[in-house]
């Protein structure tokens, strides 16, 4: 039981607590040592370990350190270095709790060696993110971060049901391979969800943005990556990852392309190189797994180097869209240097993380003989160059706004001042990314399996040059065809974002245009002849929470955080002492 005090979400999740407690500046301490315990304990641990004990009649592993789970703690315990570094200067002590206990959190799920482990670090990790995106304290992240919570709460009943179903079916809670069977299909639907595959996408675009630049960074590098742990444990080989994989990685590049914001842009990008990882996982050779992990690694880093850059841009300016944007070059250089490492890394450009690790998926597959994928997944690769290494620095810092974005009055817009902590930040992913480039054996030497592919052999180098270069000219020729213009991609968030409101509309007679009813008692005269008339609480209570939800208010919807939260904790409680009295 000693080893227990190793596990590396223990740091995280005592951080979460202290810094909520303390003053901002030992925060400021306290929110950098905590991951810096955990990369330390994810390195100490011995491959091997394992700590569990008896909860009724059931063996629970509440620590596994093997081949797998090592790379992913510890890219998250060093991504949790970064992102603390990045937000010192912006973030407070609740934004900081619910990073560092979603950070815990997540390490505690790449670590669980049993399924209900796994599920109560699966629900901590979906709570707490909710809160990284309820801290930016504004009504579109309340919403947003109100639509992520009953997503992501809808997924892990889903990830329940399925560990009760495979209980009862085998009697073990063990967190292996899956068999084919109603609880594979179900935990499968959970980890599915939270990787973000279509059509169960549109929580990340819709969520990510409306986070601070740093809560941003977080979220990025958990959620995700934890899914594909989880597939890669639990689905190996899994076909239907394969077709399903290349699905995202189309669909997340195609509106990425089409994408104006910035942020959602580069969340668009997130299900596309998620969609490398997710059909690696369904090829199942040592290699795929390796390429997956390798790829999981590298994307944590060039991703939060990427967010990073579009962050201290929107920090400066208070701008996220890229047809406002544009003149920033000579105004934010070190941004542009660094967003640019990000998006050569996302490019697969020689020399750099992404080269090393997304080849040795389209290797995978070529050696799978699946001539098919290895077509598509260059493909995307030309749209992931297209659209984050020319089209988005391009509209960003260069554009047509000339000597920067002006306000409305046509005055030339005022840079809030970038802190050094951000620069820093960057400066560390940035360098990150390139050693890993130039030294690929220090990202294969953590994977789980040896691996034997070398990445800078002629052909794989011209072939990458040629198809960048090709990319790079056609982008030039079509320039005056692809400006930023400011429209809104519809996608499938519209289905519980817009629709509901469409159905009341239908059902009430109101129109978009008339203005909302009045929640009761906030004090404002009723809108219409109906809405002064009495109404019982069966009318009302929806009609709130409708309100709190789906439309515009003066802050967070602050009731379903409250008590929605305690009814979903409660209830998950409550199933799992029910089921305890089997």
């Amino acid at each position: 039981m000693d080893d227990l005090f190793l596990h590396p979400a223990l740091p995280m999740l005592v951080g979460a607590i202290l810094v909520r407690v303390v003053s901002q500046r030992a925060g400021n301490v306290i929110v950098l040592l905590a991951p810096i315990a955990a990369l330390v304990a994810a390195f100490s641990l011995e491959l091997g370990t394992t700590v569990g004990f008896s909860y009724l009649d059931y063996d629970l592993t509440v620590l596994r350190a093997d081949a797998l789970a090592r790379p992913f703690g510890v890219i998250f315990a060093g991504v949790a270095i970064i992102a603390a570094m990045y937000g010192l200067a912006t973030q407070k002590g609740p934004e900081r709790t619910a990073a560092l206990a979603y950070a815990g959190a997540a390490m505690g799920v790449v670590y669980a060696g049993d399924l209900l482990t796994l599920f109560v670090f699966w629900e901590i990790k979906a709570i707490a993110s909710t809160f990284v995106i309820l801290a930016r304290r504004n009504p579109r992240a309340g919403r947003a971060g109100m639509r992520y919570l009953f997503v992501h709460i809808a997924g892990g009943k889903l990830l329940l049901a399925g560990v009760l179903v495979h209980l009862s079916q085998t009697g073990s809670l063990a967190f292996e391979s899956f068999e084919s069977g109603t609880a594979a299909t179900l935990i499968l639907l959970s980890f599915v969800l939270s990787a973000g595959m279509p059509p169960l996408h549109a929580w990340l675009k819709d969520a990510y943005p409306e986070a601070s630049v740093a809560g941003t960074v977080f979220l990025s590098a958990f959620t995700t990556k934890s899914a594909v742990y989880a597939l890669a444990r639990g689905f190996p080989g899994t076909t239907a990852l394969v077709y399903l994989g290349a699905a995202m990685a189309l669909y997340g590049v195609i509106y990425a392309i089409l994408e104006n914001d910035i942020r959602r842009l580069l969340s668009y990008h997130i299900i596309s190189q998620v969609g490398f990882m997710v059909t690696a996982v369904g090829i199942g050779t040592t290699a795929a797994i390796n390429g997956a992990t390798a790829h999981a690694f590298a994307h944590i880093l060039y991703k939060g180097l990427l967010l990073m850059g579009v962050g201290a841009v929107l920090h400066a300016t208070g701008r996220s869209k890229a047809s406002v944007l544009g003149g920033l070059a000579n105004r934010m250089k070190a941004a542009l240097v660094f967003y640019m490492i990000g998006a050569a890394s996302i490019s697969s450009v020689p020399l750099l993380s992404g080269f090393v690790s997304k080849e040795i998926i389209v290797d995978a597959a070529y050696q799978s003989d699946l001539a098919w994928l290895v077509l598509l997944l260059k493909v995307v690769s030309v749209g992931t160059f297209l659209s984050t290494g020319l089209k988005l620095p391009y509209a960003t810092w260069y554009g047509p706004e000339g000597a920067g974005p002006a306000t409305d009055e046509g005055a030339r817009l005022q840079l809030a001042p970038v802190p050094m902590t951000m620069y820093a930040a960057m400066a560390v992913t940035a360098g990150l990314n390139l050693l890993l480039g130039v030294a690929p054996g220090l990202l294969y030497a953590l994977m789980p399996e040896a691996v034997t592919f070398e990445p800078y052999s002629v052909g794989k180098v011209l072939e990458k040059v040629q198809i960048l270069v090709f990319t790079g000219l056609g982008f030039w020729l079509l320039l005056p065809l692809l400006p930023s213009k400011p429209h809104i991609s519809l996608d499938l968030d519209w289905v519980y974002r817009r629709l509901p409101l469409l159905v009341r509309d239908a059902v009430t007679g109101r129109t978009e245009r008339e203005p909302a009813p009045v929640a009761v008692g906030a004090g404002a005269p009723a809108t219409d002849e109906a809405d002064r008339q009495p109404q019982g609480a069966w009318r009302r209570g929806p009609r709130e929470l409708f309100a709190k939800v789906f439309q515009p208010t003066d802050g967070p919807p602050d009731v379903p955080a409250t008590w929605l939260l305690g009814v979903v904790v409660l209830g998950a409680s409550l199933i799992l002492f029910l089921t305890s009295l089997r």
